[in-house]
């Protein structure tokens, strides 16, 4: 049986295969990775009917040209960058079809980072660790997206969702996350977690998978020295000695020795997967 192929002609930025991830290991010392914007990812699927854990494309800053050996149904969610079928233009968070030979080209978002694009059946790259997912960090999983990969697209699986588009709104110009004090707090000053719930920060040009590097307001420490490494988590916002936090995502080492002064709430953190460099991001207690 001829298996279904998908050609990367150009793979934008940054394009990887993404599904939920790794969980359960970080004793072994194997991050989570997995998609960032888990509402966005999991939503790509479900239109094309595709299992909860159905790898995707996960589509950093768009700007990728894809060619399909056969035909295939995928949708396109999270980040809202403009795409086209053949030089025609497709709508977003919407099940549709693409025929045998066609080409599929996905713009730049004008807000938000992460674009994902399910096709159904998945991307049936080889797993590694129970997982399809790339992890920039440990290198675990299929490495980036580059000019003439092959994706192989696993079987159809599941009733095909009757659905014509689902709404979603526009990602916020400005977000507000949500954060919980500690586990750490205790190191810093008496009004640090007030001047990061009071103040606005930037997402700066060194931010990744790994996390977002903000800038704005220092947060000053009461302590000296660092901590003995201990377990880190996903939305943790790590002080390193300037001040300036840094909000871990989804390939964040599984351990780190800067004091953890709050950490996002889990429903929040698609929000700060899709901070772009240059965005302004407010938090506030939960």
């Amino acid at each position: 049986m001829v298996r279904k192929m998908i050609e990367v002609v150009r793979p934008g930025p940054l394009a990887t295969v993404q599904d939920p991830g790794r969980p359960g290991r970080a004793e072994l010392g194997v991050p989570v990775s997995g998609a960032a914007d888990a509402v966005a990812f999991g939503l790509a699927n479900r239109l094309v009917g595709n299992a909860a854990g159905a790898a995707a494309l996960e589509l950093t800053f768009g700007g990728a040209l894809l060619r399909f050996g056969r035909s295939a149904w995928i949708a396109v969610t999270g980040a809202p960058a403009p795409w086209t079928l053949d030089g025609r233009p497709s709508p977003l968070n919407a099940p549709c079809f693409v025929p045998a030979g066609a080409s599929v080209e996905v713009g730049f978002p004008d807000r938000g980072l992460r674009t994902y694009l399910a096709v159904r059946g998945g991307i049936d790259v080889e797993p590694v660790l129970g997982s399809r997912a790339t992890d920039l960090l440990s290198g675990l999983g299929p490495p980036p997206l580059a000019p003439g990969t092959r994706l192989p697209v696993g079987e159809a699986a599941g009733e095909f969702p009757r659905v014509d588009v689902a709404p979603v709104p526009e990602p916020p110009v400005e977000p507000v996350l949500r954060v919980l004090p500690g586990p750490r707090d205790d190191w810093f000053a008496a009004d640090a977690l007030a001047l990061l719930t009071g103040s606005r920060y930037e997402a700066t040009a060194q931010s990744n998978r790994v996390g977002v590097r903000l800038t704005g307001p220092a947060l000053t420490r009461v302590r000296e020295g660092e901590l003995p490494s201990e377990g880190m988590v996903t939305g943790a916002l790590q002080v390193p000695p300037e001040g300036r936090p840094i909000l871990f995502l989804t390939d964040h080492p599984t351990t780190g020795g800067y004091p953890v002064l709050a950490v996002v709430v889990t429903r929040d953190l698609p929000l700060a997967a899709q901070l772009r460099p240059g965005d302004h991001v407010r938090f506030r207690l939960a």
